[in-house]
């Protein structure tokens, strides 16, 4: 091959002739460079498009990942409310219990009889003390749901124990209200005894089947124990009687009243005053004719006038 270089200024040419290699080199020179340019520029746009797709990518991912947060601390909010209003309840069921146990206290203090000044439910249980020495590492509290939780155990074994000693207690008291016990007056004194003595009408030799007590007209007559009362009114020989039934076969009877203050029906209680003293029926002056009856036959009321209750 040959190459002919024809100078512009001075018009004289040049001639190279070139071998074989040469023309090799040059081919490859003048083909190679404009394909080695277009690969350039196509890797650049390429990866200008990658970097744009990448800048994309990551703002996308950030997004979705602030999303995921966003619903997990929604979640977790509502997880918290949830917690916090079961605390509530659970707090409020515990508030509630604890002033049962105040009421069943003050029953209980009530039907005991205590000093009201001894057990004061209403007040926080006085505590002191000399400060001692300290006898281990600093107290660490335990969960507060736990302690929650131990507190409401505590609280219902509470609940049982004063419930099953209120239940005793009123057991115990309606014994000692139905206990037949006492005298049938308030003021006045034993005038004829249970039993054998002289009829104060006739004179002859006479059973008597209670106990009279003798006292002011209109002074009060008291039933002796509750009960429910079966007789309120006129009775042959009794005059105003008033008959109580006092349960496991025990019966008393108050007669010669000038006044009845009771009706058939009527629950009573213990000391209750039931009639106004008099001299109605077979009488020879005011007084309160005391019978006692124990299933249906009468018994001496002196055995019972003295009696207390263990």
């Amino acid at each position: 091959m040959k190459v002919i270089v024809v100078s512009k200024h001075h018009g004289r040419t040049r001639s190279f002739s070139l071998g074989g290699w040469t023309r090799a080199v040059l081919s490859v020179c003048l083909l190679g460079l404009p394909m080695g340019m277009g690969v350039w520029i196509g890797q650049e746009l390429k990866g200008d498009d990658s970097a744009d797709l990448f800048t994309g990518g990551s703002a996308q991912a950030w997004n979705d990942a602030l999303d995921q947060q966003g619903e997990q601390l929604a979640e977790a909010k509502r997880q918290a409310e949830e917690q916090l209003a079961a605390l509530t309840l659970r707090m409020a069921e515990l508030q509630a219990r604890l002033l049962r146990l105040d009421a069943l206290g003050e029953r209980l203090t009530t039907i005991a009889k205590l000093d009201s000044g001894e057990f004061d439910f209403s007040q926080v249980p006085a505590l002191g003390g000399p400060e001692g020495s300290a006898m281990g590492d600093v107290y660490n509290p335990p969960e507060f749901i736990d302690v929650i939780d131990q507190l409401t155990d505590q609280i219902e074994d509470r609940e049982h124990q004063l419930e099953t000693l209120e239940a005793l207690l009123a057991k115990r008291k309606i014994q000692r209200d139905v206990f037949i016990a006492g005298r049938p007056v308030t003021k006045g004194w034993m005038s004829s005894r249970f039993g054998r003595r002289t009829d104060p009408f006739k004179g002859h030799i006479a059973w008597h089947n209670g106990v009279d007590f003798a006292g002011k007209m209109g002074s009060d007559v008291v039933s002796v124990a509750a009960g429910v009362v079966i007789w309120s009114g006129e009775r042959s020989g009794y005059g105003q009687m008033v008959e109580v039934n006092h349960g496991n076969g025990f019966s008393t009877r108050y007669a010669h009243n000038s006044e009845n203050l009771v009706s058939v029906g009527d629950v009573i209680k213990k000391g209750q005053v039931v009639a106004l003293m008099g001299s109605s029926g077979r009488s020879t002056g005011p007084h309160v004719h005391f019978e006692v009856y124990k299933n249906g036959r009468a018994v001496d009321p002196a055995s019972y006038i003295h009696r207390t209750i263990r």
